[in-house]
């Protein structure tokens, strides 16, 4: 039987992101009232930074859960993330343990984040997986849209996939929303209206964050 992510290591996660994100960056958090205060819920978030999961667990008002490929999972790191209830997931086929775990999650009432891109790219949605509709419609969760906005772009990086230490962070949180169409199908048919329907909502998002922040 396939043992649930753990929600006091989520809890005790969330509270080593916020020393952690706050001690090395400026996090500005717009739009957190969004999250609903209970319920499953799916955090979509844009990826382009490698903090984006530790600054989403440092920001989010509820501890998350997130889909982490098993590359992470090395030395140390590895039992420390499982620890900390975030769920390892093999990206080279479909982890049927990962999905049974990420919905095991939801079931439980929780925060699952998810990066629909798959991998660290330019944080635009412009390409979205399948799998972010599938959890979705699967488990009924809402869908919170979230925009990380930093500053990679500028000089003072030490390592080329993190901002500036210090420099401003900005997290926007969306306006939830179901990605199904609320027939309850999972045809590979629905679940590709559900990726469309979603893939506008999070692209909106994103421009949204983008005019609010100046960024």
């Amino acid at each position: 039987m396939t043992e649930t992510p753990s929600l006091k290591g989520a809890a005790i996660g969330r509270r080593i992101g916020i020393g952690l994100m706050y001690g090395l960056w400026k996090p500005r958090v717009l739009g957190a009232w969004k999250v609903p205060a209970a319920g499953p819920v799916i955090l979509a978030v844009n990826h382009s930074h490698n903090i984006d999961g530790p600054m989403l667990m440092g920001t989010a008002p509820r501890p998350v859960h997130f889909l982490i490929k098993k590359e992470a999972f090395v030395g140390p790191l590895g039992p420390f993330l499982e620890g900390i209830g975030q769920v390892k997931v093999d990206r080279t086929g479909t982890d049927r343990t990962a999905v049974t775990r990420a919905l095991g999650v939801l079931a439980d009432g929780g925060v699952l984040g998810i990066f629909p891109e798959g991998t660290r790219g330019e944080g635009d949605f412009a390409s979205l997986r399948a799998g972010l509709a599938y959890f979705a419609v699967r488990s009924g969760a809402a869908i919170v849209p979230v925009a990380v906005l930093g500053s990679s772009e500028r000089p003072g990086r030490l390592v080329r996939a993190l901002p500036p230490l210090k420099s401003r962070m900005d997290i926007v949180f969306g306006d939830a929303f179901q990605a199904g169409d609320g027939s309850g199908r999972r045809t590979r048919t629905a679940l590709d209206e559900a990726t469309v329907r979603i893939q506008d909502r999070l692209t909106a998002h994103l421009a949204d964050a983008r005019r609010l922040t100046g960024r």
